[in-house]
């Protein structure tokens, strides 16, 4: 049982180390000042936005949506070559392990109250996030780079964690005055719905990440082929479905495309089957057990 209860941990204190990096610009926050220094040409692997005063890389669906607004002047090589490392090497590894905005997600789940579970319904609108990335996050930021109009439609228009990392935490910052007396509608219409999807956190496991991530939804389309992951041995599977039960997720099966791979599957296996892999390599699963260390 102490094992059990410290594997979860471990990836708990990875999400909390991976959100501390991404902002490790500390003076920042205490300046209400965004950091433009050289790593901000680098893109970190989860949602974080790059308006965080603490922020020390750039968001990669920000630098996707601000290279296919460019994409009319010059070809968008280096964030979507970059993306494709992600996805292929990490998948939704990304989404449960590096993902700032998904830790929060996850940790207003914890507050007490009564919770929506996973359902036919759910798993429509998972779909959701798919026609999010299309939309906001590609077509509306292409279109208007035909007319030489940079337009992050996502960012712009949706985001959650650029509102709550970047516009509240600057506005809240005693020196940036002048930046709240130019809010306007816009940032009240993303400051609500903010709101909105916090809340929905609140009674729906990971509700941002599960149908509106496009993000998420990118990686996901990689899922399958990533190298790192939750994989499943089929000679020990017995199709019991004691893995979907257990899974917060909208998956089907495990490691696809709606599992971002945390591993609560693994313990409550019976035949051992599941395991947590680089490649062939065994990380967390029957390999180890059969050493002595059951999960």
């Amino acid at each position: 049982m102490a094992e059990r209860r410290k594997k979860p941990m471990t990836r708990r204190l990875v999400q909390l180390y991976s959100a501390l990096l991404y902002n490790a610009h500390l003076k920042g926050f205490a300046e209400g000042q965004i950091y433009t220094g050289p790593l901000k040409n680098l893109c970190v692997p989860g949602l974080n936005c790059y308006s965080c005063p603490g922020a020390v890389g750039a968001c990669p669906l920000g630098s996707l949506q601000n290279a296919v607004a460019a994409s009319a002047d010059r070809p968008a090589f280096y964030v979507v070559g970059l993306l494709l490392l992600f996805g292929l090497l990490l998948g939704r590894v990304i989404c449960g392990f590096l993902c700032p905005f998904g830790l929060l997600q996850e940790l207003l789940h914890k507050l007490p109250t009564k919770k929506v579970k996973k359902s036919p319904l759910t798993r429509k609108l998972s779909w959701l996030k798919y026609g999010v990335l299309v939309i906001f996050a590609l077509a509306i930021p292409a279109w208007f780079a035909l007319q030489r109009l940079p337009l992050p439609g996502f960012c712009k228009f949706i985001c959650p964690a650029g509102t709550l990392e970047g516009a509240v935490m600057l506005l809240l910052h005693p020196s940036n005055g002048a930046l709240r007396a130019m809010t306007g509608g816009l940032f009240w219409w993303k400051f609500s719905l903010m709101l909105l999807i916090l809340t929905a956190c609140v009674f729906v496991f990971r509700a941002f990440c599960r149908f509106l991530c496009p993000l998420g939804a990118l990686y996901s389309l990689l899922s399958r082929l990533a190298l790192l992951g939750v994989k499943v041995d089929g000679e020990r599977c017995v199709d019991c479905g004691a893995c979907l039960r257990v899974c917060p997720m909208d998956i089907r099966t495990v490691g696809d495309r709606e599992c971002v791979h945390c591993g609560t599957c693994i313990d409550v296996c019976p035949t051992r089957a599941i395991s947590f892999r680089a490649g062939k390599i065994v990380l967390r699963g029957p390999a180890l057990s059969e050493r002595g260390d059951r999960p």
